[in-house]
């Protein structure tokens, strides 16, 4: 009945507005989608579809990452020595000089990265703020750009610009550093907490061979137990970095470890190649 006298309340009304138009097209795509899927019974069953697996704590992604490199490449130089040489000290040595170097090498590396992509992109930040400050000509056409960035993301001309308009009064450089630039002023990440990051965790990972065999005077059992305690690692790093992005853990784990075991028999058959040939 309701739907029945709709078009007749409309023309007396002078006819849908746009605001109602646009409240039409939403509960369109609203009723369609409830033929797609259960509806959520309550706000856990909601939460569960806004959490997305690229939000979750990218810094400790990053640390997984970090450990796993430093993992792979403290045993690897650990198994090559081996390989080559039985005597404890060198390769104690050899851990601990690869676990300093690799850090410190991930370190400045990541500071040099992050420091030059902030320069950029607060040097892209003053160029729109002194485009905003050129006069209203200038300021215009950069209304006109960010409508146009709207438009392309779907919103009519209209809406685009209203929206444009809004964002533009309320902060201009913000607006067009997030939409235009693709930057978030409120999430730049600093140097120096990316540097020490990568720091500890490399750390972290190089760690793992290197206490495995400190204690052991027996040459095959350290390299036995390097090899057992690496690849638990591994598999650890693997799964944790699979549960975070959202991807199938076992599989993530082995593809890990197989890359994993790839450079630790690499570097010592090299090792042992050369060992023996220097003997």
């Amino acid at each position: 009945m309701a739907s029945t006298l709709q078009p007749l309340l409309d023309s007396q009304n002078g006819g849908p507005t746009e605001g109602d138009d646009l409240s039409i097209r939403v509960d369109h795509i609203v009723e369609d989608g409830r033929h797609d899927e259960p509806s959520p019974r309550n706000s856990a069953d909601l939460d569960k579809y806004h959490q997305h697996y690229s939000d979750r704590a990218p810094w400790l992604r990053a640390a997984v990452l970090g450990a796993n490199d430093g993992l792979v490449s403290v045993a690897s130089i650990m198994l090559g020595v081996s390989g080559g040489s039985k005597d404890k000290h060198t390769l104690i040595l050899s851990g601990v000089s690869a676990l300093v170097a690799g850090a410190m090498s991930m370190a400045a590396g990541e500071y040099i990265s992050v420091a030059s992509q902030r320069d950029t992109e607060q040097a892209d930040v003053d160029k729109e703020r002194a485009a905003q400050n050129s006069g209203p000509q200038i300021r215009q056409q950069e209304l006109d750009e960010l409508a146009q960035i709207y438009v392309e993301r779907g919103l009519t001309e209209r809406l685009a610009r209203e929206v444009a308009v809004a964002l533009t009064e309320k902060d201009a450089v913000r607006a067009h550093a997030r939409d235009e630039l693709g930057i978030d002023m409120d999430d730049l990440v600093s140097p120096w907490q990316a540097a020490v990051s990568s720091l500890v965790c490399f750390a972290i990972g190089g760690a793992v061979p290197l206490l495995s065999a400190v204690f052991l005077t027996d040459p095959k059992i350290r390299i036995i137990v390097v090899s057992i305690a690496s690849t638990f690692a591994l598999l650890l790093f693997g799964a944790i970095g699979a549960w975070l992005g959202g991807a199938h853990r076992v599989k993530a784990a082995f593809r890990v470890l197989l890359g994993g075991w790839i450079a630790f028999a690499l570097t010592y058959g090299v090792g042992k190649l050369f060992g023996e040939s220097a003997a």
